[in-house]
């Protein structure tokens, strides 16, 4: 039976937006000032951290001066003309971007645009009032994103680290499976393996929001030493994506091995592929077993065997037999740090739930 995907329509940041919105139209129905440059700016301004937010506020502020000051001068000259909106959207990303304001250029340019068909005859009035309302909206939307659910991606980080970890051991295992089929590499893996890669940098990146959302929320020395533990699993699961890479792009040869060494092999591959996808990262027996097999055929290699290996349009000094022990071996390496890692982060989430 096919499972119904459930969608997430609203999340913090969606709610957030319209809660900054309806602050920043209250405040600016209050004043009777006109709430539409405030609205834009304040939606723009929603951030995923309180650290961007207050970081991209001083670049939007004087980006914002700096659109709403052409609008005036150039209102003046054309009027409401078509002159007006494209020298007011021209030279406020020039400006934007000679100052590098790069952050405030959407905001200033929007707000210069609209401001044209506002401006009437108390220029120097409508410039100050869209000052105004600019900082009504940069304002509101700081504070909302700082007081009303604070970004915490930890969950998200620790759930991206476990898929990520699956994943790159089912690409190892569909690698594996094709050396001995004697087939070249799929397509779809490597686009499977780019889209890994693309997922460890989106995981990083959310990593460093949770860093930086640190520095304006307390928190506990158990988060901190958590997000240490994950951020050291990712830093090893970029690695493991370098290795994995190196043999999903392994040029196509038929492979000379025995029998015995391509089951011992796939044997391999298996008891790694069930390593990464177990979340408890227990040391099998049988993992080390065949990494230790793996590791004898490796360093009983006949020297031979790397002979420089020619054909028409290559040469390789290093043999592709040569380069999948090396790779599975180093691979075993860094999931032997994951399961030290684990074993640490276990010790120590242990001993904090004895002493609570």
């Amino acid at each position: 039976m096919m499972k119904i995907k459930r969608f997430t329509f609203v999340g913090g940041r969606i709610i957030k937006t319209g809660i900054a919105v309806f602050l920043t139209a209250f405040i600016c129905h209050i004043l009777n000032w006109p709430a539409m440059f405030a609205v834009i700016t304040a939606i723009v301004t929603i951030e995923p951290t309180v650290a961007d937010s207050v970081k991209k506020a001083f670049v939007r502020f004087p980006a914002s001066v700096i659109g709403a000051a052409l609008a005036v001068l150039f209102t003046f000259l054309f009027g409401d003309s078509p002159y007006s909106y494209a020298l007011v959207a021209l030279s406020t990303i020039i400006a934007c971007h000679k100052l590098k304001l790069h952050d405030g250029t959407l905001v200033a340019t929007l707000t210069g645009v609209a401001m044209i068909s506002t401006v009437h005859d108390h220029y120097f009035a409508s410039l100050f009032i869209r000052l105004g309302t600019t900082s009504i909206g940069l304002i509101v939307s700081t504070l909302v994103n700082f007081f009303i659910l604070p970004p915490n991606y930890s969950k998200t980080i620790s759930n991206e680290i476990q898929l990520l970890l699956s994943k790159t051991g089912e690409i190892l295992d569909k690698r594996a499976k094709e050396w001995f089929h004697e087939q070249p590499v799929d397509k779809k893996l490597r686009q499977d393996f780019q889209q890994l890669v693309k997922e460890i940098d989106k995981t990083e990146t959310v990593s460093q929001y949770q860093k930086e959302e640190w520095k304006y929320h307390r928190v506990s020395r158990k988060e901190i030493r958590l997000f240490h533990y994950g951020f050291k699993k990712l830093v090893i699961i970029r690695q493991l994506a370098y290795h994995t890479g190196n043999l999903v792009y392994l040029p196509f040869y038929q492979l000379k091995m025995d029998r015995e060494c391509k089951e011992l092999i796939l044997c391999t591959v298996a008891s790694i592929k069930s390593m990464l996808s177990d979340q408890e990262f227990i040391y099998k027996e049988d993992f080390h077993e065949n990494m230790e097999k793996v590791k004898t055929v490796f360093t009983q290699q006949n020297p031979k065997e790397d002979e420089m290996i020619s054909t028409p349009d290559h040469h390789h000094l290093i043999s592709p037999e040569t380069v999948i022990l090396y790779e599975l071996l180093s691979i075993h390496d860094l999931i032997d740090e994951l399961c030290r890692i684990k074993t640490w982060e276990k010790k120590y989430t242990g001993v904090r739930a004895m002493s609570q």
